[in-house]
């Protein structure tokens, strides 16, 4: 496939651009900064781009079978990023008929498995309550994408770490799995990846968890 990765710089969309190329794929890796990129690689195109302008990212878009979004708020500081960039990525795919898209948001802005515990529900309380500005900006991002002419994927994952590629964990579609607390970026990333050709998925918020 012909793939476009956004925010492929991040812990996510870097994983997702390897995970790619590795698996065959001709991947576009739109970044703002290329010598963060990292990655190298046979079927790898780096499309250099300011973000916040649709027309400029038509091109890296273009006849492209799929999009992936890593797009997210670093800090706290930056809430508000991820929907104004989803925004964006979301003109330039309409402007050239592309409509799949897969992307990152984050658990708590998802369904609450419903036999969860008293302490993942006060978890998760205390954690929304601690990224309130964050998360209502995801929320923000998740409700351009149902707006939208796209056949989204939204992927949650609970909290993230730096643990290697295990292609082993659990996935719900429209809610989160049990006490699922913890999840890998390379997995996310493998998440997502998988979810591209996943018919199921397609408009639809999807947990992740181990």
């Amino acid at each position: 496939m012909n793939l476009t990765v956004f925010g492929a710089t991040g812990g996510i969309g870097r994983q997702i651009v390897r995970q790619a190329l590795a698996a065959g794929h001709r991947v576009t890796a739109v970044v703002r900064d290329p010598a963060r990129l990292g990655v190298t690689g046979t079927g790898l195109e780096v499309f250099r781009a300011d973000l916040t302008d649709a027309e400029a990212l038509r091109p890296a878009v273009s006849g492209r079978d799929a999009v992936l979004s890593g797009l997210g708020a670093r800090s706290r500081k930056d809430a508000g990023v991820t929907a104004r960039l989803t925004r964006t990525v979301l003109g330039a795919m309409e402007a050239e008929g592309v409509r799949r898209l897969v992307v990152v948001t984050a658990a708590p802005v998802g369904p609450a498995p419903a036999h969860d515990g008293l302490v993942d529900r006060a978890g998760r309380g205390l954690i929304s309550a601690i990224l309130k500005d964050v998360y209502a900006d995801l929320r923000e991002a998740e409700d351009e994408l149902a707006r939208s002419a796209t056949d989204w994927t939204v992927v949650r994952p609970p909290r993230l770490q730096d643990k290697p590629l295990t292609g082993s964990y659990r996935t719900v579609v429209g809610g989160f799995p049990q006490r699922g607390r913890f999840i890998g970026r390379a997995d996310v990333a493998h998440a997502m990846l998988a979810a591209v050709d996943d018919p199921s998925m397609v408009k639809h918020g999807v947990g992740v968890a181990y």
